[in-house]
This record gives structure tokens, C-alpha cells and sequence, in this order.
């Protein structure tokens, strides 16, 4: 591909987001150098490039700036039917993002994640990863106070992980690989109220 003598402009967002830190995360894994520069977190102090707020500021940048480039959350990209590129992974295959790399980059770090929930995804081996990927978290009381709103909401859980997967596609987030769904189980059976089990067996 021949391209353009023009400048590049790199678009960051304004505003702390757990986008910027997967991204940063990203950039810290693969380069020594970012990460000893600017490091990563939700809010870095970037050493080029301008600010947008929002996956809506900077993708509004984008579009109006010829030579741009910047990040947003994949759901907004695709909903907003934006120009994305295919990064190459750990693995030296070229992939586009989806929701199926990025359950890929889940599948590709189950074993750590089965050790700390915690563990980043981002430059996952797996060869079908999309290397950019994060997860959404949920933070609740391991015990509840009040034991049926405890129940309701292990429940819910329960329900997410399981039979709401399907729900995802339509969101465009990634569905969870088996692997992870039985990390969260493993979790969810953690879950008391008032001392009791609120969900006495997962699902197989």
C-alpha cells in the first residue's frame, strides 16, 4: 500500500477510562520503552497526540483530522461503523477485533486467570486474540447483609453467566469462554448471606 507524506496525528482520550488502561496495559506489554515513558492506568501523561472526552470526542477527531489515529471501546467502533485496524498478536498473526478474539484473548490466559481473576488479557498467546482486550469486572459483598437481596443478585449472576451469554452478541461484548465460566462459578459459590450458601451448586 502506498501511503500518504502526511503527518500522523495520534488521538488519545481526555478523560481517565478503563479503555485508556487496557490500551496502556497493551502498549506496556510490548514496549519496554512506553511502559518506562508514560507506564499505564486509566490516565496517562501522554508524550504526543491530542484529547478527546469520551469514545465520542475522540472518534469525532478522528473523523474530521485526515492522518488520524486513536482507541475506542470496540462495541462504539462497530455500532458507529468506524475504520478499525488488525493489530498483529503475541502469536504474529494479524487479527481483527471482534467479539470472537477477544473471547480468544480470554481462552488464551485461563490458567492465569483461574490463579487471580485479576490477571490482564491483553497480549494473550492464544493465535485467534485480538492482543487489545480487557474485562468488565463486578464488585460485590462476598457476604450479604440482607440474604435475599443477596440471593437475587447471586442469582443474576448466575443467570449471566450462563444463559444471558447469548445476550452479548447483540451488545457486541465477547461471550465467556467455558474456562472462565467456570471461574466464575468457582466464585459465585463463595457468595454467603448471614452465614449460608446463597448458591448451593453451579451449573456443570
Amino acid at each position: 500500500m502506498t501511503l500518504p507524506a502526511a503527518p500522523i496525528l495520534a488521538v488519545h482520550r481526555s478523560d481517565g477510562s478503563g479503555t485508556t488502561n487496557i490500551f496502556t496495559l497493551y502498549l506496556s506489554a510490548v514496549s519496554s520503552k512506553w511502559k518506562d515513558l508514560a507506564g499505564s492506568g486509566t490516565a496517562v501523561s501522554w508524550p504526543v497526540g491530542v484529547g478527546g472526552k469520551g469514545n465520542d470526542g475522540v472518534a469525532g477527531v478522528i473523523k474530521q483530522t485526515p492522518g488520524a489515529i486513536g482507541y475506542v471501546e470496540l462495541a462504539y467502533a462497530k455500532q458507529n461503523q468506524l475504520s478499525m485496524a488488525m493489530v498483529q498478536n503475541k502469536a504474529g498473526k494479524y487479527v481483527d477485533p471482534s467479539a470472537a478474539s477477544v473471547t480468544a484473548a480470554m481462552t488464551g490466559v485461563a490458567a492465569q486467570l483461574a490463579k487471580d481473576v485479576r490477571t490482564p488479557i491483553v497480549n494473550s498467546p492464544s493465535p485467534d486474540a485480538w492482543p487489545i482486550s480487557g474485562l468488565t469486572f463486578l464488585i460485590v459483598y462476598q457476604d450479604a447483609k440482607d440474604q435475599a437481596r443477596g440471593l437475587t443478585l447471586a442469582r443474576f449472576l448466575d443467570w449471566a453467566i450462563h444463559d444471558g451469554q447469548p445476550y452479548a452478541d447483540a451488545l457486541d461484548y465477547a461471550r465467556l469462554p467455558d474456562a472462565i465460566v467456570k471461574v466464575n462459578e468457582k466464585t459465585l459459590g463463595l457468595l454467603t448471606g448471614g452465614g449460608k450458601k446463597l448458591l448451593v451448586a453451579a451449573k456443570p
